[in-house]
């Protein structure tokens, strides 16, 4: 998993609420069983009509808006638990969902997989959303180790939360096999501590 320290990027504005894990990626798309490829289907029945050929009108296949961010509307990724929706948005190249309402199950999924979701205010989406609507190359910064969210153009800098433990395997790039593998002296001399207590 790659690092996440601070990125500075442009965003990619999807304002619908309820946006659900089978509209993200479509349960048709899960019989892989490694994570790559599944960006090509990325909000597949959005993007796509009947015959394969893009719907203009998503945005996704609007030019205009590009960057390592999206943002969406309240309780993004919500319904089922599959894990394909963080792997469909990490393959396509998000590396932040910013959203008012994340479902629990989506984004333990996110954190797992190298994406960092972003939960501000109602009235901070708002103002995300509007900054790209006036231009679609503003940049936003989401830093990780301060733990904040700013809009360049506006200047508004908010906090936001991530447990502890999920924002070191972040900021290190590690997945929970990768953070028990650093720590595997440490369990070693505990179990050893424990063994000679027991005599």
């Amino acid at each position: 998993m790659q690092a996440f320290k601070t990125l500075h990027s442009t965003a990619v504005p999807l304002p619908i609420e309820e946006v659900d894990t089978d509209q993200i990626i479509p349960a048709r798309f899960l019989k892989a069983t490694t994570r790559e490829g599944f960006g090509d289907n990325l909000f597949r029945d959005w993007r796509y009509d009947e015959k394969g050929q893009p719907r203009a009108g998503f945005v996704l296949n609007n030019p205009v808006y590009q960057g390592k961010i999206l943002l969406a509307g309240r309780n993004f990724g919500c319904g089922s638990s599959r894990e394909h929706a963080a792997w469909a948005l990490y393959d396509y190249g998000f590396r932040v969902v910013v959203s008012s309402f994340f479902a629990d199950i989506f984004r333990a999924n996110a954190l797992n997989n190298g994406l960092l979701p972003v939960q501000v205010s109602e009235e901070v989406l708002h103002e995300c959303f509007s900054a790209v609507e006036a231009d679609p190359a503003a940049r936003f910064v989401a830093d990780l180790a301060n733990q904040r969210f700013k809009i360049d153009a506006t200047g508004r800098a908010v906090s936001f939360d991530i447990d502890p433990y999920k924002k070191h395997c972040l900021l290190e790039g590690l997945d929970d096999l990768d953070y028990l593998l650093s720590i595997q002296n440490d369990i070693l001399r505990y179990e050893q501590q424990r063994a000679a207590v027991a005599l």
